[in-house]
């Protein structure tokens, strides 16, 4: 069976620095690609940044510095934010880069070939701050100035020859594809959004631009300039090599597992960009989830209302595993969340610091006391730990299924569940009190530490460098952590070390307490 997985990011646009809306699509698109390492997968793991258009050249002019000066400058701080993060991407594109230009003027040769592509005039209402064309009925006027009503960005009248892309042709085609691949849109409230805006009737798309010097030329043209959105969608296929489709990455890994997305870029990835992909005979993805926003108060995060949340303020304050853990749990999947600072106080001391570092500690102390510091030899299960065991056993096939479907609630329910009943079943085992009977008092320290070992392992996905410290208990190191070696019970080597660790996560002493 062949098993590779492809996920991305969004290509990030480079206005300004990374905020929290950032790092949670890139945390989470983190967490499906270890999680699928984990599980024996190939992964491909892309993210970068999305560097031309109107937004960025008038940035640039702004600062008063060369345009890829200041793309590489913002780019850099991305980057950057990668390895704060701890993210496992193999590869970073930038549309700047020569691969994608050569990706994106073969893509616009190819729908020029297929007549989907043609010469004609733009007349119409244009948001520099999110790169997309908006008809009468999607503006309005505030304070005697025309805005987006989805996004409340300033419009602006534009009036010039421009190339088109026949959208229109498309939109039966779409509807029949939507209906044949019920899964290829996610959440199902994002699926019946794109539905219902297509079924409203699609307009040809205006797909260049002469007002504008930064960014890709049209092949054959060098007064146009090709839309930004055009452009940067097919940063998915240019990483893989595109137009090569013989290569080794394009073959393993077109077409991608997923493209993660925030919702408010849900109509490019869910419209535009399968119709591009079919009028070029391109298999489209196999899903697009629109994932919820990070609110900053009841907003979302924008430059403009000076809301940002700094994720890299926050990791300074709590560390980077609190805050994956936190934005990963709190965070209803698919739905809009914001951060604060008392329920990551509680989440860090109530699940990371109770419940998972002080069951570790406990386990540790009182093998190295009671077992010679070794892995438990003389062992023979019961019913009560065949029963905490057995659970991860019998819900591999489930958590993987849940995984298929980004069911990250479910996910991390079952680990906060199985600490729950962890700390549960070494409290009511009572181990001191089984010095008298070396073979259960041996049993339960072997069970309890296997636990702390699956845990681990689920962990690892969601707080990777936590899970990793927590295994130097058994030497475990990241190589060997595999989804498969769950529903092994004798996994532990007999006689080995029991390691001491740091305190994985130090509680943190709130004003009131």
């Amino acid at each position: 069976m062949v098993k590779n997985f492809y996920i991305t990011t969004p290509i990030y646009y480079p206005s300004a620095k990374p905020h929290m809306g950032h790092a949670y699509s890139s945390i989470i698109a983190d967490f499906f690609a270890r999680f699928k390492r984990m599980d024996g997968f190939d992964v491909s793991f892309l993210t970068g940044t999305d560097e031309h258009g109107l937004k960025i050249q008038r940035a640039a002019k702004k600062k008063g510095i060369d345009t890829l000066q200041f793309c590489d400058e913002i780019s850099q701080t991305f980057k950057d934010l990668s390895k704060i993060l701890n993210l496992t991407n193999t590869d970073f594109i930038r549309t700047t880069e020569d691969r994608h230009k050569l990706s994106v003027q073969n893509l616009w040769k190819e729908l020029e070939k297929n007549e989907d592509i043609y010469l004609s005039k733009y007349s119409g209402w244009y948001s520099v701050s999110d790169e997309a064309f908006y008809t009468e009925d999607e503006i309005e006027e505030v304070d005697g100035k025309k805005q987006a009503v989805s996004s409340k960005s300033p419009v602006e009248w534009m009036d010039e020859e421009s190339y088109f892309f026949k959208l229109s042709k498309w939109e039966k085609p779409l509807l029949e594809y939507y209906e044949k691949n019920p899964n290829f849109i996610s959440p199902i409230s994002r699926k019946n959004e794109v539905i219902s805006f297509v079924k409203s009737g699609l307009k040809d798309l205006s797909v260049s631009r002469k007002s504008l010097s930064w960014g890709i030329q049209v092949p054959n043209n060098k007064n146009h300039i090709i839309y930004v959105w055009l452009d940067a969608l097919t940063n998915y296929i240019s990483a893989l090599n595109y137009p090569n489709t013989n290569n080794s990455l394009y073959k393993k890994f077109w077409p991608a597992s997923i493209h993660l997305i925030g919702k408010d870029i849900l109509r490019f990835h869910a419209v535009y960009w399968p119709a591009f992909l079919l009028a070029a005979n391109i298999p489209l993805p196999k899903k697009i989830y629109g994932h919820g926003w990070i609110l900053s108060g009841e907003e979302k995060m924008s430059k403009s209302k000076g809301n940002i949340l700094d994720p890299i303020e926050i990791i300074e304050k709590y560390g980077l595993d609190p805050l994956r853990y936190y934005l990963i749990k709190e965070v209803s999947f698919g739905n809009d969340g914001n951060i604060s600072q008392e329920r990551l106080e509680d989440c860090i001391n109530s699940d990371l610091a109770n419940n998972y570092g002080n069951l570790c500690q406990r386990v540790i102390a009182f093998g190295i006391k009671n077992c010679e510091g070794k892995i438990p030899n003389n062992i023979e299960f019961q019913k009560d730990d065949l029963k905490i065991l057995d659970k991860f056993k019998s819900n591999l096939e489930l958590i993987r299924k849940k995984i298929d479907n980004q069911d990250i609630n479910f996910y991390i329910d079952f680990i906060v569940n199985s600490l729950f009943e962890a700390n549960k079943y070494f409290n009511d085992q009572e181990p001191w009190k089984k010095k008298g009977d070396i073979k259960r008092l041996n049993t339960i320290v072997y069970t309890t530490l296997e636990i702390v070992r699956k845990i681990s392992f689920m962990l690892y996905p969601i707080i990777p460098q936590s899970a990793l410290n927590a295994l130097k208990i058994f030497d475990i190191k990241e190589d060997d952590i595999k989804f498969s070696t769950l529903d092994n019970h004798n996994y532990l080597k007999f006689n080995s070390d029991i390691n001491k660790i740091n305190i994985l996560f130090k509680k943190i002493e709130k004003e009131n307490d």
